[in-house]
């Protein structure tokens, strides 16, 4: 390893100071709205096939840069590029897809950076503190990490500790990620939409910041889902040891997807899983109107009696009833094949454009089919063989052409997540099983409440 890429990686495991943030998103912003001015003069000498692939090559090449900036800096732009990822009614298909890279685990920071942040934050010397507490991080994210830990009671936990400075850069980091996209005119929505999605994940973001916030909603999901189900498992929360910046929470084992073990359950164990998400997810949105928006794999653990393990509470969305309420109507609309009650509750949520062209029932038909296939297979759907997700991918194009009619609701994004990031883990899981009857009952929750 030369020199050059030992000071890398050396500052990559310490925080960035202020100006090297600021620094570094200046430079990206700059870069690649360079490379839009230079994409733009070229295009002007291209047919229209060169066009089509250089936008394509500029959209790769500028979600390559936009990821690898973010993935250095950690904090709130990178927890937002984690987001973006899956808003593809955000951004072209090119940067979403290159953003996916966001969601691999990061790389940790030094443990003298952790050990500072621990002791500050709980006022002690860290062997005052816990009986024991590893050095090697149990897991690495975008704001924090989490190292395995003993009490001096011996109690077996799991200490979350929050990067220094992250939130001190929350709202810088956000108008440089903004203005950065807004000048490679990347972002596919009015600015009215892009500035209410920034501003939901803004708040999305501080929130997640605060583990006392956090352990409330720890105790708020534990306490709600013990009264349906036993099986959902939620960590306690330590209080002792927790504060607004290290939330100290009991261990709670469980197989995680790419576990050697998760291999050797049957598919009978993984399709109770499978529904036992399922029907978790449903509770949360209609019942508790509330929403775990950070739903990818690694906050879920599995064990083979069924049960499913629920990590990291801190990206809650608390949801407006009126919108969980169209949401539930729009998706019995479309089981039934109702365009036009379907149309009319898209127009109340705000999704579809009262004003703008009229919107054909094929076109509903086509989206109906691919969205509500799992519920329309005769028999077990077998989530590992589900070409959903591509075939939502392969008709973005000609949703793109009806932005008239149809706009992003801010207030439903989250759902949206939680709904693509399980439909994720099933796959992964390879979940085969006919959830028609579990959907109507997840739908009647909360009615008329």
């Amino acid at each position: 390893m030369n020199s050059d890429d030992k000071d890398n990686q050396k500052q990559a495991s310490r925080p960035a100071t202020k100006g090297r943030r600021f620094m570094k998103l200046a430079g990206m912003s700059a870069s690649v709205a360079s490379r839009y001015a230079g994409n733009q003069f070229k295009r002007a000498f291209q047919s229209q096939e060169r066009r089509d692939s250089s936008r394509s090559e500029y959209y790769a090449k500028v979600g390559e840069e936009i990821a690898g900036t973010l993935g250095e800096l950690k904090g709130a732009v990178m927890k937002v590029g984690q987001i973006a990822s899956q808003a593809k009614d955000l951004l072209p298909e090119e940067i979403s897809g290159a953003l996916t890279q966001l969601q691999r685990e990061a790389p940790p920071m030094e443990f003298s950076v952790i050990e500072e942040q621990v002791s500050q934050s709980l006022n002690g010397p860290l062997d005052e503190l816990f009986s024991t507490f590893d050095r090697a991080p149990y897991a690495a994210a975008s704001i924090g990490q989490v190292h395995r830990a003993v009490t001096h009671s011996g109690q077996e936990v799991v200490v979350k500790v929050q990067y220094p400075g992250v939130r001190e850069a929350v709202d810088s980091d956000l108008n440089h990620l903004r203005f950065a996209l807004r000048a490679s005119r990347l972002l596919k929505v009015k600015k009215g939409i892009a500035d209410d999605y920034f501003r939901e994940i803004r708040e999305r973001i501080l929130e997640e910041l605060d583990y006392v916030n956090e352990a409330a909603n720890l105790n708020l999901f534990r306490e709600f889902h013990a009264r349906h189900d036993s099986k959902i498992v939620i960590p306690k929360v330590v209080d002792a040891l927790s504060s607004h910046d290290v939330l100290t929470l009991t261990f709670e084992a469980g197989d995680h997807i790419g576990d050697e073990a998760l291999e050797h359950y049957d598919q009978e164990q993984i399709n109770a899983i499978g529904r036992r998400l399922f029907h978790a997810m449903g509770r949360e949105i209609f019942e508790l109107k509330a929403v775990h928006g950070d739903p990818h794999p690694g906050n879920f653990a599995f064990r083979s009696d069924g049960s499913v393990v629920m990590y990291d509470f801190g990206c809650i969305k608390k949801l407006d009833p009126h919108v969980v309420d169209h949401y539930r109507h729009i998706v019995i609309a479309g089981l039934e094949g109702d365009y036009e009650a379907l149309d009319q509750h898209l127009i109340k949520l705000g999704g579809r454009i009262a004003s703008g062209p009229s919107v054909e029932d094929e076109y509903y038909d086509l989206w109906r089919e691919i969205f509500l296939r799992p519920f329309f297979s005769n028999g077990p759907f077998d989530f590992a063989a589900s070409t959903m997700h591509e075939d939502v991918v392969k008709n973005i194009p000609s949703a793109m052409k009806r932005m008239n009619s149809f706009q992003p609701v801010v207030g439903t994004a989250f759902i949206d997540r939680a709904v693509s990031g399980h439909y994720q883990t099933m796959r992964s899981l390879g979940v085969k099983a006919n959830f028609s009857d579990d959907l109507y009952d997840v739908l009647a929750l909360g009615a008329g409440a």
